[in-house]
């Protein structure tokens, strides 16, 4: 199935996670792309190593994209992450695929909403495709099988809490 985890709460990332988790403690090999981030201080990046079976790759600087105007790295390491997505869908090695923050990356003109598209339509019998971030396009959520989306009720963030190591990232 495609699932699709969009909204402006926190939890997007971490339920895709919840289920890639799920999914290697069934033995099952799951690839996780993650657009827009490339730091290596993620916790899920410093975990991957550990769980056998579960890929996980980062397509995106250290550094928040500027909506407004994206660097022309911002736009390469994107491509370079969809173009990595076909590959790892196209040859249906993975019983799961998740595209993280890939919403978003739509919504910052970062890839087309055609590309996506394309991505679910590549998507093999079998496979469950995982779609996170904000934003989700309307065309997407209609691809979708499952949609959750996860809505902001209140945030330390707005108390001036900055993010907590192991906890938001």
């Amino acid at each position: 199935m495609v699932q699709v985890y969009t909204g402006n709460g926190k939890g997007k990332t971490t339920a895709a996670l919840g289920l890639a988790l799920r999914a290697v403690g069934h033995g099952k090999r799951v690839f996780m792309l993650q657009f827009m981030k490339g730091s290596p201080d993620y916790g899920e990046v410093r975990a991957a190593p550990l769980l056998p079976g579960f890929t996980l790759v980062q397509s995106g600087l250290p550094t928040f994209v500027n909506k407004a105007a994206p660097s022309s790295e911002d736009l390469r390491l994107a491509a370079a992450g969809l173009a990595r997505a076909r590959q790892e869908i196209g040859n249906g090695g993975w019983d799961m695929v998740i595209l993280d923050e890939i919403n978003v990356a739509v919504d910052y003109g970062l890839l087309r909403v055609d590309d996506v598209i394309d991505l679910i339509a590549a998507r093999p019998p079998g496979m469950e495709l995982v779609l996170t971030g904000r934003y989700a396009p309307e065309r997407i959520v209609a691809r979708a099988d499952l949609v959750t989306e996860v809505r902001l009720v209140k945030h330390p963030y707005y108390r001036g809490v900055g993010a907590r190591e192991g906890i938001e990232y």
